[in-house]
């Protein structure tokens, strides 16, 4: 069973804007902070924002002021509002439950590419 399918990928030019979304399944979302991770070639996965079901956001230096993360907890969605891109943001990523004790198998992910 699919629990985490993220979307929104692409090829995006440095200072362009792109708006990534994941939907999680019941189990995973529910009363949980959701967060986003990405991974970029040779390199590990990193935390880049995380939300609680109350709506607090925190995000990694990199990308605060840039990204903006946000939920629908009707929905189960989780989103990344990425502006002003730099190519250093070039990985794939991913969401899960920000907690490993709630998260769920990692799903496929979602490109980023940021041409200079």
């Amino acid at each position: 069973q699919v629990q985490l399918v993220e979307s929104g990928g692409g090829l995006v030019q440095a200072g362009g804007s792109l708006t990534l979304s994941c939907a999680a399944s019941g189990s995973i979302f529910s009363r949980n902070a959701m967060a986003w991770y990405r991974q970029a070639p040779g390199k590990q996965r990193e935390l880049v924002a995380s939300i609680t079901s109350g709506g607090n956001t925190n995000y990694a230096d990199s990308v605060k002021g840039r990204f903006t993360i946000s939920r629908d907890n009707a929905k189960n969605m989780v989103f990344l509002q990425m502006n002003s891109v730099i190519p250093e943001d070039t990985a794939v990523y991913y969401c899960n439950a920000l907690s490993s004790r709630f998260a769920a198998d990692w799903g496929q992910g979602t490109q980023v590419t940021v041409s200079s």
